[in-house]
């Protein structure tokens, strides 16, 4: 643990940490915020924040391998690839392990994912590429030839259940293995045809639906030797004509590429240029779609892209990592599919699993930030990765327990509208301010005042009244987490527990290091949010 990060511990162990008139140190006199005049910038989809599901989860098999001595070990082995393990292409099955199929019938879990509807839950990733749907309540116990796992009719059925019982709408994408295609290698919608057949018959509906999971990987993702943007640009066309006359209420996303701008201009895995992609299919997504992951975990570090550390977590070049995907495939939007709305479908603190620290305190920073960010941006739905598998998830996937991001998740929720509004007080390094209406109280405003410097409170005037919910931790690298200085709890029994604010006067307001708060502001009368 850094020296730094050492004294932000020290600093929340006090009460001070949450006094609303903190005589420590500031870095300016605090400059004026108020809420009664913030200027509307735009608004986000009432399901902005949203999460993943992975395909793999749903079925069972071969997904990250949790941390722990015996990956630490395998890290260092020379890596291997074998032909049929059950890991993407051209990845070493030794980072991966087998688990079994998600209970998402789970009390606890609907009811964690309840308190963050609604929201659009995506149901895909990778493994869904190759992944073959049986509509038999006996299915084989082994996929036809060219896929490379079995969606079983009830396992689907638990996940329309689960998404009607969470106040979701499903997102999803489709089979494009070899499974899929005839004998000149053209993609096919019979198993996509299947697909929509079978979720229309167990009363579900597919909301939204991208054609691949990030196809500038396609290699990665089961599509033939040689795939190019032209087979691509053959393929989406076969499956936007599909789509039209089988699912017409359906969005088509697209096209949900990861990574440019960011980790595949640092490293050494290359894949298709989504320009070339986007050209050779034409316009016709109904809204732009694109993945983002600030880093590479520790699983896949020999693939030689961007990493980062604990230290970093913090730092404003690390959460700007952000804005620089968005820009890259903001400017593809702007050019090949104007005026269409922006999704980032898949998106969390680092691909491949996420860093252990991706569990912690440390990473609500960039969870929260990325939300403000994307949403004064325009970005319509941000969907994080994953609800319960692996370090990123918002849920420990072994224990059900919540973990940081969870419950700033929550608050999120609970707080932020779609209604986006001007702070008037543009970021600056260690604090960022982010305004939106308040949820369900009209003419009230919510602020998110992230403080990442590490020693410096900062301070804020505000000439109103308003509830105050602060984050905060004793140790930043854990997964313990404090709500105005009381650590967040739950039984697991009954309804998630109440996170009761603090009043907080008008006037100056002050943040301790390294905290995130929320402010709520119902009697600000602000004009944009009647």
């Amino acid at each position: 643990m850094t020296k730094g990060i050492a004294t932000v511990g020290l600093l929340l162990l006090g009460a001070a940490a949450f006094v609303d008139r903190a005589p420590a140190q500031q870095a300016a006199p605090a400059p004026t915020l108020d809420p009664a005049v913030f200027a509307r910038v735009g608004a986000v989809d009432e399901r902005f924040q949203s999460y993943n599901v992975e395909m793999v989860e749903v079925t069972g098999g071969r997904f990250w391998r949790h941390y722990g001595p015996e990956l630490d070990a395998l890290l260092q082995q020379p890596p291997a690839a074998t032909p049929g393990s059950g890991a993407p292409a051209g990845m070493n099955p030794a980072l991966f392990e087998q688990r079994p199929p998600i209970d998402l019938a789970d009390p606890r879990l609907r009811t964690m994912a309840a308190a963050l509807g609604p929201a659009y839950v995506r149901v895909s990733g990778t493994w869904a590429n190759s992944t073959w749907l049986a509509d038999s309540d006996s299915p084989p116990s082994a996929p036809p030839k060219g896929f490379n796992a079995v969606l079983t009719r009830r396992q689907w059925k638990g996940v329309l259940d689960f998404v009607r019982a969470v106040d979701g709408q499903l997102v999803t994408s489709f089979a494009t293995s070899a499974g899929t295609r005839d004998e000149s290698g053209a993609w096919t919608p019979a198993a996509a045809r299947a697909f929509v057949d079978t979720t229309r018959s167990l009363g579900g509906r597919i909301a939204a639906a991208e054609f691949m999971n990030e196809p500038n990987l396609a290699a990665m993702g089961g599509a033939p030797a040689g795939y190019d943007a032209a087979a691509y640009g053959r393929d989406f066309k076969l499956f936007r004509a599909f789509a039209r006359e089988a699912a017409p209420e359906m969005l088509i996303l697209g096209p949900g590429s990861v990574g440019e701008g960011g980790l595949l201009s640092s490293g050494r895995l290359v894949g298709l240029a989504s320009r070339d992609l986007l050209s050779a299919a034409g316009p016709g997504v109904d809204a732009f779609s694109y993945h983002h992951y600030g880093a590479v975990s520790k699983r896949c570090a020999r693939l030689g892209q961007g990493g980062t550390t604990p230290d970093e977590a913090l730092a404003e070049q690390w959460l700007a990592r952000t804005d620089a995907t968005f820009g890259f495939y903001k400017s593809l939007r702007d050019e090949l599919e104007p005026g269409k709305p922006i999704w980032l479908t898949e998106t969390a603190d680092a691909a491949c699993g996420g860093n252990p620290w991706g569990a912690s305190f440390l990473d609500s920073f960039r969870y929260l930030d990325q939300l403000g960010r994307l949403a004064r941006q325009g970005v319509q739905v941000v969907a994080h990765n994953t609800l319960a598998a692996s370090d990123y998830g918002l849920v420990d996937d072994r224990t059900l327990a919540p973990r940081p991001n969870y419950w700033a998740a929550v608050l999120w929720r609970r707080l932020m509208d779609k209604t986006v509004l001007d702070a008037g007080l543009p970021s600056r390094a260690g604090l960022h301010t982010y305004a939106h209406c308040l949820r369900g109280a009209p003419g009230g405003v919510a602020l998110l005042v992230i403080n990442s410097d590490k020693t410096l409170t900062q301070a804020l005037r505000i000439p109103a009244a308003s509830k105050r919910y602060s984050l905060s931790s004793t140790d930043p690298e854990g997964a313990r987490v404090r709500l105005n200085g009381d650590e967040l709890q739950w039984n697991g029994k009954g309804d998630l527990p109440r996170l009761e604010p603090v009043s907080t006067a008008k006037g100056d307001v002050s943040f301790a290091p390294a905290t995130i708060s929320f402010l709520a502001v119902p009697g600000a009368s602000n004009g944009a949010c009647r």
